[in-house]
């Protein structure tokens, strides 16, 4: 992303459809409580229900709650996803007081002791252990357990090969390079070594974990499954244990240059159950966050100002990347659509785009406070309305809210 907000003319991202629901709410809320985060849970649940009827029986799906933590969001999922993935200690507590009594996945680098105490004593259902130091500590954690507590089940996290063409396409390598995340390769056999040479007695493993990339589309999702599977069980066979689970995590593409697109959760599934079929002793897990939840949310706001700058447009909104920060984190435009607002309360004149295309930009002072650039929007004045579409992940809960010290947005649940 350049640091000037003229730099890309060009439209490059289609307009989203705006649903009647989340229309009415925008246009409905007085400027004083804009900017506001509107999410549709009707279009979450028909999504989710839509994702869990595209899996097979032997792969489950677990939600990864870092993508969007809103107790609203995670209450809605319930019904639909086998648990909940979380990586720290402060979403443990959020997601078990949401949804109390679900299975939950602990992952993520950089475990404390103290996180992996409370994690052992919340009960999590598995442990994505991502390196040695972190497999040593719970090991000594586990043994202060009550004798009857059964054994702490395990995922050995590891940063695996990614083909060439998956590093190409995704938006974002967690794998196939170096990088903090999970276990090297070259430490698989020792690792397996130390689990199954009676050093650590409460774990127990259960396979392999490798979330390698993201923004993958179902293909190359599919690919990287089947490469980490192989992988996997050649391992286990290797050390002669069964291998029960692989988790190949998330990374399903969300397109912001086409709202109405979506990965191809059918194709994905039927691939999957090819991949299980092959496998009878395997049980899959996936771990999507964007691609759950993306597309129920919007971020609605209101034009303040309209100006012209060295021959373009642009349009001044409450709020900005402070409260979405997944344009400027991801370098692109978020797909927007301009809902025009007939009355004008001021006596000072109204000021308008002189142009067809306008770049929206928030209120901060940096250059790099652009939601998006060259959007159709002919005529666009002060006290318009614009909603931006694909704002239920990665949103709010990812920006940097205190700076310049802004109003924070409200928060809509529409189909509660």
């Amino acid at each position: 992303m350049t640091n000037s907000p003229t730099a890309t003319a060009a439209p490059a991202v289609a307009a989203p459809a705006v649903s009647g629901p989340v229309r009415e709410r925008a246009l409905a809320l007085p400027s004083g409580e804009l900017p506001a985060y509107v999410y549709d849970l009707g279009v979450l649940r028909a999504h989710a229900e839509s994702v869990r009827e595209a899996l097979p029986e032997r792969v489950e799906l677990y939600y990864a709650a870092k993508a969007n933590p809103e107790p609203e969001i995670l209450t809605a999922l319930a019904p639909y996803v086998d648990g909940f993935e979380v990586s720290s200690a402060g979403e443990l507590a959020h997601v078990a007081q949401a949804v109390p009594g679900r299975p939950l996945a602990f992952g993520g680098p950089g475990k404390t002791a103290a996180e992996t105490a409370a994690a052992l004593a919340a009960g999590v259902a598995r442990f994505h252990v991502e390196s040695v130091h972190e497999l040593r500590m719970l090991t000594a954690l586990s043994a202060e357990r009550p004798a009857q507590a059964p054994p702490v089940d395990v995922l050995l996290r590891f940063n695996l090969p990614l083909s060439e063409g998956a590093l190409r396409t995704s938006a974002l390598s967690m794998g196939g390079r170096p990088t903090p995340f999970g276990l090297d390769p070259s430490e698989a056999d020792d690792v397996m070594r130390y689990l199954t040479g009676g050093s650590c007695p409460r774990l127990r493993v259960r396979g392999v974990h490798a979330h390698l990339a993201s923004g993958l589309g179902a293909g190359a999702s599919l690919a990287v499954a089947e490469s980490v599977v192989a992988w996997s069980v050649r391992l286990f066979e290797r050390h002669r244990v069964l291998l029960r689970e692989v988790n190949v995590g998330g990374g399903m593409t969300v397109d912001y240059a086409d709202p109405a697109a979506r990965f191809d959760w059918a194709g994905y599934g039927a691939g999957l159950a090819r991949l299980t079929a092959a496998h009878p002793d395997l049980r899959l897990r996936i771990e999507p966050g964007r691609a759950m939840t993306a597309y129920c949310g919007w971020y609605a706001t209101e034009v303040l100002d309209v100006k012209r700058s060295h021959g373009e447009d642009f349009a001044v909104v409450r709020g900005g990347t402070h409260h979405l920060r997944t344009p400027a984190t991801k370098g692109h435009d978020q797909p927007c659509a301009a809902l025009p607002v007939a009355g004008w309360p001021h006596p000072w004149p109204r000021p308008a785009a002189r142009g067809d295309r306008v770049t929206v930009a928030g209120q901060l002072c940096t250059p790099k406070d652009v939601l998006a650039r060259g959007v159709p929007a002919p005529g666009l004045r002060a006290g318009d309305r614009v909603v931006f579409a694909l704002a239920g992940a990665y949103a709010w809960n990812i920006s940097h809210h205190d700076f310049l010290m802004h109003p924070r947005p409200g928060f809509h649940f529409l189909g509660g």
